[in-house]
């Protein structure tokens, strides 16, 4: 009798609302690709997804050590959220520091696919395991599946031409292959960005894309799984989207102002994470009305954007807390010539060199008050990656208006994390107002509008308006140096009015939720997401707690005083020791209480939770 071939069994589709997903190895293993590519292909499938890539702070940590290890953690979603997830479902291990160092964040019962062929004996050596923890039973808790993808990579790829280091380089698109598949993303839009991204590299191409469809195969065939997930898409508002990080949008808005205000945009910045890829993304769009230019320091790139300023352009300068305290010298210098300068500060973890990598909010204090004198700037803060083009056009036409320095807090979460961003009409955008002064009638160089208080604008060279800038003190109408005391301080104050009347423009607070109760918890910049969720569950507890969350640090609006005295508690979560809270504290006179967190890494939605309900109980 002929036998018939065995049949596969077939596998379950578990539909899932939700999924958070940990790629993690050495910082050469790219599992920074691998998780941009994964979700570059859930926001093709219609999820809403939000990312946090955690790199390691060592440039060159040795190689299977727990300081060499990269993490990207993505959440997808059929419905919306705000953050990248608490704790990871499911982790992809590429050796055993990879493990070692994610696995306390794993979800009980989470799932492990771990590769089998980074789980030498000299890895596990330089992990700190004194047995393979996939041999010892100590993974008991979790669901793993060994897959030695470092093997699988080199069959794939066997006979290609290259070089075991190329080859080696390669396994992540094996797992980023069989991750695909396990979610059910399309893969094809994976290949196309492999082209894309090689392209002129045909030998990478096709090795990436051997891999990659290796991979999925893999898990089609291997019955390793007994079931995949299939995540619905979310319901997002109509429109054209793409997947945008935070330094992207900041670069897009930057392009933005200058063409809705009729400007040259000019950029001067230097080096340092992690904001360097606003200088590289802007480089991209010198086409478009913006330059680029690379110093030799913080201060010669700041200094440029204030000679552009000058000649009538709209000069930015972009760096993180190490640089923004050497630009300090150079902001109070716009300051005291009136000039309009977009400064971006994307916080890290500090002090001094600190924490390249990681994210902080320990900003805030500096920028208000780390110049010396009386040096009031308008401060803004954004909270979502897409959210930074929205700020960098506000702080852009604030600048303008009022001729005055504007900071613009961003910070290491927000810069490298991903989200859907709809883009834009054209006809959505407002138009920038400038003015120039053209006319000599009259001129005064420190003559001000009667609303906003701002000098006049006048680019060098204009017929008849020649005058003087610099750090020393002006007469107020002339502009002549002056030490005239009571001319001083007219200056002083009138420099810091013309700052306090731009929240005379701001639009009234939204606070979500109750416009009074119980508990209102306050905050700025990058915790939005966090804050956002904890308070929806909250209520969903049937607990009495709002959300009002600023973006206008400087000057305060002016509507927060009266909204603060309406709730019989205020809590502010922040990333620092509490900034903003020492503010609210000594401005409005509110005994706020501080949620902490200085670790380098953003709030979990339920650390929230836990503190919130401490704070009711």
């Amino acid at each position: 009798m002929q036998s018939q071939p065995a049949l596969k069994p077939e596998r379950r589709v578990e539909r899932l609302d939700a999924v958070t997903v940990r790629f993690a190895g050495d910082s050469g293993d790219g599992m920074q690709l691998t998780g941009s590519e994964f979700s570059k292909a859930s926001a093709i499938a219609g999820n809403d997804i939000r990312t946090f890539p955690d790199f390691p702070a060592e440039i060159r940590a040795p190689a299977g050590t727990l300081a060499g290890v990269s993490g990207f953690q993505v959440q997808f979603a059929s419905h919306p959220i705000y953050t990248p997830g608490d704790r990871p479902d499911v982790l992809v291990a590429m050796n055993p520091a990879a493990l070692k160092a994610n696995l306390p964040d794993l979800k009980p019962g989470g799932l492990i696919i771990a590769n089998t062929g980074g789980f030498t004996d000299q890895n596990l050596k330089k992990a700190g395991y004194d047995a393979n923890p996939l041999e010892d039973g100590s993974l008991a808790g979790y669901r793993v599946i060994p897959v030695d993808i470092t093997r699988l990579t080199e069959n794939a790829l066997h006979g290609s031409g290259l070089s075991a280091r190329e080859i080696a380089r390669s396994k992540n698109m094996f797992a980023l292959g069989l991750m695909l598949w396990l979610y059910q993303r399309p893969l094809e839009k994976a290949v196309a960005d492999l082209r894309s991204k090689f392209v002129g590299r045909p030998e990478i191409v096709e090795a990436n894309e051997k891999v990659l469809r290796a991979g999925h195969a893999y898990g089609e065939t291997a019955e390793l799984f007994t079931s995949v997930y299939e995540v619905p898409p979310a319901r997002l508002a109509p429109g054209t989207y793409r997947n945008i990080s935070g330094n992207q949008a900041i670069a897009l808005g930057i392009v933005a102002a200058a063409q809705l205000s009729g400007l040259k945009g000019f950029l001067g910045s230097y080096p340092i994470t992690p904001a360097s890829d606003i200088l590289h993304e802007l480089s991209r769009y010198k086409n478009y009305g913006v330059t680029t230019f690379q110093a030799e320091d913080e201060i010669a790139a700041i200094s440029a954007a204030i000679g552009a300023a000058f000649g009538g352009n709209l000069g930015i300068t972009t760096s993180s807390g190490p640089g923004i305290a050497l630009k300090q010298e150079a902001i109070n210098l716009a300051v005291m010539a009136e000039l309009p300068l977009l400064i971006v500060d994307v916080q890290r973890g500090g002090p001094s060199t600190g924490l390249p990598t990681k994210t902080e909010q320990a900003d805030l204090l500096q920028v208000l008050f780390g110049r010396n004198g009386e040096s009031p700037v308008p401060v803004l803060a954004a909270q979502s990656p897409g959210d930074c083009f929205r700020t960098v056009l506000e702080a852009a036409r604030i600048a303008i208006r009022y001729m005055t320095p504007v900071i613009v807090l961003s910070d290491g979460s927000i810069a490298n994390g991903q989200e859907p961003w709809r883009i834009p009409e054209p006809s959505e955008l407002e138009r920038i107002q400038v003015r120039f002064r053209t006319d000599p009638e009259g001129f005064q160089p420190y003559a001000r509008d009667p609303e906003t208080l701002a000098r006049a604008w006048v680019r060098p060279g204009t017929p008849g308006l020649e005058h003087r800038i610099g750090g020393l003190e002006k007469h107020h109408l002339t502009g002549a140096v002056s030490y005239d005391p009571k001319n001083h301080e007219l200056m002083v104050r009138t420099r810091a009015e013309k700052i306090e009347r731009i929240a005379r423009e701001f639009p009234p607070l939204e606070v979500d939720g109750s416009p009074s109760g119980k508990l209102l918890v306050v905050g700025w910049g990058s915790t939005y997401g966090a804050i956002a969720a904890a308070v929806r569950e909250l209520r969903r507890r049937g607990r009495d707690v709002s959300h009002l969350h600023l973006r206008y640090l400087n000057p305060l609006p002016r509507d927060l005083g009266e909204i603060l005295s309406r709730f019989e508690r205020v809590v502010v979560p922040e990333l620092n020791l509490g900034q903003l809270r020492t503010i609210l504290r000594s401005r409005y006179l509110v005994d706020a209480k501080g949620i902490n967190k200085v670790q380098g890494r953003p709030f979990q939605v339920t650390e929230l939770v836990e503190r919130i309900e401490e704070l009711l109980s």
